[in-house]
Order: structure tokens, then C-alpha cells, then sequence
């Protein structure tokens, strides 16, 4: 099988289960409150009677016997939905609404009931990540940096460096307390010893923490006393971009940007804002040999490329838990993962944003060229928790937009109308539709149009 078809068939089975599993939970609260479910369709099931051709749009569908659901496959696998009585959604039902009220409709339950037959889909894809990174947990363990693996050391915060921390540091020791990577509780014993002990140089160097020292967490590189330095390796080009035609190659790694050291990835990139929309010269590492190429940076301060993970550059080792004591980690990955998303998400309203955000080809980039379940799993569980985020945002058409409209009718005691409804509707499509359209567009101008062109 093709790298490409083995990367697609990845991407459809994580979105395929991560869908179902959303649908399902709108499906289950509504159930659980009598209401009525008229279809549950994993991906669309859009006719195609407009150009012709008399069929629903279903691969297959079944209404089992004195049931008042039909479940049913698309042929569309860009989502699904549940189509619940009562409520205007995706479907544009409008007829059902201009008829009475039922007992057995949406619109006829208590806002509280409404509340969770929405938020199911959202807590599902949350629970799902979650129950995800426990297993993998369970089965594999965590994949850590032993502190002495770590050829750059460490990045440190402000006001860690304000203590006389140096980026560059080993964490040795925290009150004669050995310390080994960041997860666990190391960044909490060094923020309460007294005095923590670090590699630098070859040489160990005692630091006094102070009594009730406050740490802060940096604005500009969101580090939380500390983290990984991250060395500058070249894992792909983007099609017509500087890297690419300073002829830079994967596995390439950047050592000097303009003459200025740049081995880890924070001090990289602010050499490159430096040199915003110029050509500089870098060194690279290849094959043990240095070298060095002019790279244009654009007016973004990229150069087109995609960084190696950190764990494939350092040796790691496996932290593995028991079946109980990975439910706390795994709990612990959610909520980190969720945070962290949730903090990068502002970047997307900049210039720099707008043009990084991808559609399925970037996501489906993601996956391995190998079939790897361990790498399948992380990632299923990151996009669960990007697609719980993303559809608790206050947008029309989304969850989080029937969320506002409820929260609405419970601080006013007053529902939006319907007709208002319709159209916030339609917007939130046109909205979604339009994002859908820039996110598939700039994949295709990356690796279709710009090398073509350039």
C-alpha cells in the first residue's frame, strides 16, 4: 500500500470512530430524556437529485423494527449527525418546526435537558481522549527524556532565570533529591527546594530558591519554569519555500542562523525575526558534515519547514504505569493537552495563523508512514480533543452555539425565535463551509499550486 493511501486510511478510521463517538453522545442524552432521534448517519448523506440522479446520498441505512431511528453510512466523510426531533439544525428541517409542539420534541424539554443533549457530543470526544491516553498508558507507558539525554539542556523561564537558572542547565538534584524528566512531580520539588543542584558546563552548580518565590510563566514562549531546548531538525520542506530551495533536506539541523548560534528551536526562531523577510545565510549539520546554504525567510519569518519531534532526536526511555496508576496520568495528558491546545489556539487569528491552518491533507500528514497503533492512538486522542474544543466555541451551527442560545434562554427566560434560529444557522454553515474551503485550500496551494508556480 502507498504512503498516501495508508496515511488516508488512518485519517478516515481516527475520524470515522471520533464522529461516531460525538454523534453518539448527542444520541444517549437525548435518549436518556425521551427525546426523539429521527436519523444517526456516520458521515453525510447528501442527495443527488439536483444533478440527476435519484439517490439519497446513503452507502446503506436500516430502521430496525418499531424503532423511530434510521441509522445509516454516507458517502460524504467530512462528519455525521444526529438528527434530533424538534430542533433546527444541519438538516434545515423547517417544516417540523411550523408544526405543534410534541412532548417527544426537543424544543419541548427544560433547558437543562437541551444543555446536555448538546454538550454530550463535546464530553464524549473529552472522555474518549482521555480513556485513549490511559490505555496507551497501560499498554506502552509514557515516552520520557532522562535530563542526562538531553544534549541542550534546558529552557528556562524568566523568572527562573532571575534565580540564576541558565538555559543550558541539567537538573541534577533538588534537596539531595534526584531529578530525572519533567513529568512526574520534578518541576514541583525544584519550585519548593531550597536548593537545586544543575549540570552546567561539566560542573555542578548550586541555586538557592528563595521562600515563597513566585515563578511565572513566560508570555513570549509560554515556558513554565522550564522545558526541553529543542534542537533544529529538519523533518519535511513545504513545496516553494526557502528551505526548500536553499536546498535544505529532512534530517538537516540548523546550527548558526546569520552568524548568530542557533541550535534550539527558541533562539532559531527569534533569528528569524530578526531577518523577517530576508535571505540569510545558516549553517546545517548533515550526514556529520557542516555546511551551509542562504535561505530566504519570509514576511511571516518561516522558511517552510517541519521540525522532528523531540523524542526522536534524544534517546527516550519508558516510564510504564500499572492499570490504576495510569488513570491518573491519563486523566492528567487530557486536561494538558486540552490546555495546550486551547492557549495555541489564539495564534490562528494572526497572519502567520491563518496560513498554517490546514484541512485534511495536513491532518492526515500527521500520520505515520508505517502502520504504528502506539502513534495511531495519540494521535486519535489529540484530534478528540482539538474536536471538543473546537465545537464548544460559541459559533452557530456548532454545539457551542446552541450552548450560547441556551444559556440565553436561561439568564433572559426567553428562547431566540425560530426564525432567528434559521438564520443564525445559515451563517454558522456559511462560516464553517468557508473555513472548511481556506483550511483544503491552503494544503492544495502548498503542494500544488506554489511548486508549480515557483
Amino acid at each position: 500500500m502507498s504512503t498516501f493511501w495508508l496515511k488516508a486510511l488512518q485519517l478516515i478510521l481516527s475520524l470515522a470512530l471520533l464522529v461516531f463517538i460525538h454523534e453518539l453522545g448527542h444520541y444517549m442524552w437525548a435518549r436518556i430524556f425521551k427525546v426523539r432521534v429521527e436519523k444517526f448517519y456516520l458521515f453525510f448523506d447528501i442527495g443527488l437529485k439536483k444533478l440527476g440522479i435519484k439517490w439519497d446520498g446513503s452507502i446503506f441505512k436500516f430502521k430496525p423494527k418499531n424503532s423511530e431511528t434510521e441509522y445509516g453510512l454516507g458517502w460524504l466523510p467530512l462528519g455525521g449527525y444526529c438528527k434530533i426531533a424538534g430542533m433546527i439544525d444541519e438538516s434545515m428541517d423547517t417544516e417540523q418546526m411550523k408544526q405543534p409542539e410534541q412532548p417527544w420534541e426537543f424544543r419541548s424539554k427544560p433547558a437543562w435537558q437541551r444543555l446536555l443533549i448538546m454538550v454530550g457530543g463535546v464530553l464524549n470526544n473529552f472522555l474518549l481522549a482521555i480513556l485513549i491516553y490511559i490505555g496507551i498508558m497501560a499498554c506502552w507507558g509514557e515516552k520520557v527524556i532522562p535530563y542526562k539525554n538531553a544534549e541542550l539542556g534546558m529552557e528556562f523561564s524568566e523568572s527562573a532565570e532571575k534565580l540564576g537558572f541558565r538555559d543550558g542547565d541539567i537538573p541534577m538534584s533538588a534537596d539531595g533529591k534526584d531529578l530525572c524528566f519533567v513529568i512526574d512531580d520534578d518541576i514541583d520539588m525544584m519550585k519548593a527546594a531550597k536548593q537545586v543542584t544543575v549540570l552546567r558546563n561539566g560542573k555542578d552548580t548550586v541555586i538557592n530558591i528563595p521562600d515563597n518565590y513566585k515563578f511565572e510563566k513566560d508570555k513570549t514562549t509560554g515556558i513554565d519554569f522550564m522545558d526541553y531546548r529543542r534542537p533544529v531538525v529538519i523533518e519535511s520542506t513545504m513545496p516553494g519555500d526557502g528551505a526548500e530551495k536553499a536546498g535544505l533536506k529532512k534530517g538537516d539541523r540548523i546550527m548558526t542562523v546569520g552568524g548568530v548560534p542557533a541550535e534550539d528551536y527558541y533562539t532559531f526562531t527569534e533569528q528569524l525575526k530578526v531577518n523577517n523577510d530576508k535571505s540569510v545565510m545558516m549553517t546545517y549539520q548533515r550526514d556529520g558534515k557542516l555546511d551551509s546554504a542562504e535561505v530566504k525567510v519570509n514576511d511571516t519569518g518561516k522558511i517552510g519547514i517541519g521540525l522532528r519531534q523531540i523524542d526522536q532526536i534524544y534517546n527516550v526511555e519508558r516510564k510504564q504505569y500499572g492499570f490504576f496508576t495510569s488513570i491518573p496520568r491519563g486523566i492528567e495528558m487530557g486536561w494538558e493537552e486540552l490546555a495546550k491546545y486551547a492557549s495555541s489556539f489564539k495564534k490562528v487569528f494572526s497572519k502567520e495563523g491563518a496560513q498554517s491552518i490546514g484541512g485534511f491533507g495536513a491532518i492526515g500528514n500527521l500520520f505515520p508512514d508505517v502502520w504504528d497503533w502506539e502513534k495511531f492512538w495519540e494521535l486519535t486522542a489529540l484530534l478528540s480533543v482539538i474536536l471538543a474544543f473546537m465545537n464548544i466555541l460559541p459559533i452557530p451551527a456548532l454545539d457551542g452555539g446552541h450552548v450560547l442560545f441556551l444559556f440565553y434562554e436561561i439568564i433572559f427566560r426567553r428562547k431566540p425565535s425560530d426564525k432567528f434560529m434559521e438564520r443564525a444557522q445559515i451563517v454558522g454553515m456559511v462560516l464553517l463551509i468557508g473555513l472548511l474551503i481556506w483550511a483544503n485550500g491552503n494544503d492544495l496551494y502548498r503542494w500544488v499550486i506554489k511548486p508549480f508556480i515557483n
